[in-house]
């Protein structure tokens, strides 16, 4: 069907998906395929309220499972569960849970909930060891950088950086 310009319906609708906004994997930091309702699952199946409280390592258990903002995280306990939905931004990392220090290189790496350092009350992740050592040596500068880079690629496809 076309309308009054010309251009059909389906040209129409297929524009506006290539301009719809990234999907949560591009925004997120997500592995896809663990949950049964197809939403990804954010910092590696990690309770994020431990690990951003304690900087301790929790595995998740997908009973005490939470999706947010289309992600799934999965808790140790109901009451992990509990706090997070009661304030999910206090203990979401930073980032989308991408690598910080590849955030401030203008990338988008795997963070892992393994290499976590909590700054301020913030929590990162880093894709390994070797770049967490060198995020410890310049950390200030490193945020810093972060920070400004992030809202440059944060809804920029993984695949485009």
């Amino acid at each position: 069907m076309r309308n009054s310009y010309g251009f059909s319906s389906l040209a129409i609708a297929l524009a506006a998906l290539a301009a719809s906004p990234a999907l949560a994997e591009d925004e997120y930091n997500v592995t896809t395929g663990y949950t049964l309702d197809g939403a990804g699952l954010g910092v590696h199946g990690v309770d994020p309220v431990v690990l951003s409280t304690l900087n301790a390592v929790a595995p998740g258990d997908a009973a005490n499972a939470v999706v947010h903002d289309g992600v799934a995280y999965y808790f140790a306990s109901k009451l992990s569960a509990e706090r997070f939905q009661a304030d999910p931004d206090r203990y979401l990392p930073q980032y989308g849970g991408f690598c910080a220090y590849a955030v401030a290189l203008g990338k988008k790496l795997d963070g892992d909930p393994r290499y976590a350092d909590i700054v301020d009350g913030k929590l990162y992740l880093f894709v390994n060891a070797a770049v967490y050592a060198r995020y410890l040596a310049d950390r200030e500068n490193t945020l810093r950088t972060a920070d400004e880079k992030w809202p440059q690629i944060h809804h920029t496809p993984v695949d485009q950086l």
